[in-house]
């Protein structure tokens, strides 16, 4: 007897046989939204019991992994941006292949000219940023109970899972990536808007941190990212009479101000040492995120299978780069 899914998988095939003998033109987005239904059906029953399917060959890399469904990758893209900070901040875009970004390094200035005298032309330097892809994955285990549990979300098992392994190491490599084998980190990319000593990091130095960015990027949203801390130093700083200077409310759910402008505190910024990048401050809406494809999950048992687990092996291919580098600038202790 032939169950829902199949019917449903044959429905849409008969509708694209009569469209191809009778010449008509097909309706593509209900079509598009049954394959899609089709396939997030097949994928999750895939997951639970390992079952191949026909209905995933369109979405399988060759080695045992298929794309997730376009409805969960978009969730899991949600869930990382809404608990990590680079995520939430930057641009993000899908890219299909190596994205080139031409970026002005040098600006032309304007010139006074006298009347009736030759314009001098000033020259513009161009270069180029590239947003690649690198792969990051993180391996899911699950009991064979679990899985035979039919009262286990097992979508929201894996994207939780997937949320603090996976988002873990963007956001590292994000702030702090060395370039190998990962994206290379935001410091190491904006430029030098400040440089103090260690023992002269205060309020002073974060407002001259933030005039040292151009009133164009101030103005479009602007905002700050600390190390902890930079953060714990700058809320300490008190006047005479005791009072804190950096005296604001804390509002549940959003972030902290300084100046008027948000502050984030993240643990992956550089450790309070000398010659580190410790403060940043800008606009972080120039650091584009290339996220390659849609992202996979591929099911592993037979490695596990003594142990009675499965695992779930969740990866994905990305990219960033900060495509202005004047946009975002950091401040730096001297090195000693």
């Amino acid at each position: 007897m032939m169950n829902e899914r199949t019917i449903d998988e044959l429905k849409v095939r008969l509708a694209e046989i009569e469209a191809e003998v009778k010449g008509t033109k097909v309706d593509k987005t209900a079509i598009d939204e049954k394959k899609e239904k089709i396939y997030n059906s097949n994928f999750w029953e895939h997951m639970h019991t390992g079952m191949p399917s026909n209905a995933l060959k369109e979405g399988s890399d060759g080695a045992g992994g298929y794309l997730v469904p376009d409805e969960y990758n978009d969730r899991l893209a949600k869930a990382l941006e809404d608990k990590k900070i680079m995520r939430k901040l930057g641009t993000t875009m899908t890219t299909e292949h190596d994205l080139k970004i031409p970026v002005v390094i040098e600006d032309g200035a304007a010139d006074w000219i006298e009347e009736g005298k030759p314009m001098s032309f000033m020259d513009v330097e161009f270069g180029q940023v590239t947003i690649g892809a690198h792969k990051l994955a993180a391996a899911v285990r699950c009991t064979d109970e679990l899985l035979e549990d039919s009262g286990v979300d097992l979508e929201k098992y894996v994207e939780d899972a997937f949320v603090e392994a996976i988002g873990a190491a963007e956001e590292e490599a994000f702030i702090m990536g060395d370039g190998k084998g990962k994206p290379t980190g935001i410091v190491y990319q904006a430029e030098v808007g400040v440089e103090v000593p260690l023992e002269d990091l205060n309020l002073d130095a974060a407002l001259l941190l933030m005039y040292s960015v151009k009133r164009a990027y101030r103005e479009k949203g602007a905002v700050f990212v600390m190390s902890e801390e930079a953060y714990r130093i700058l809320r300490k700083e008190k006047v005479r009479d005791g009072r804190y200077v950096w005296a604001t409310e804390l509002q549940d759910g959003e972030p902290d101000t300084l100046f008027g402008v948000p502050v984030y505190v993240s643990k992956d910024m550089p450790e309070l040492a000398s010659g580190n990048a410790v403060i940043l401050y800008g606009d972080f809406s120039y650091f584009w995120i290339g996220d390659r494809g849609k992202r996979k999950i591929k099911r592993l048992e037979e490695r596990y299978a003594e142990q009675g687990l499965v695992a779930f092996i969740t990866s994905e291919r990305v990219d960033a780069k900060l495509v202005v580098p004047e946009a975002v600038k950091v401040l730096q202790t001297k090195a000693e």
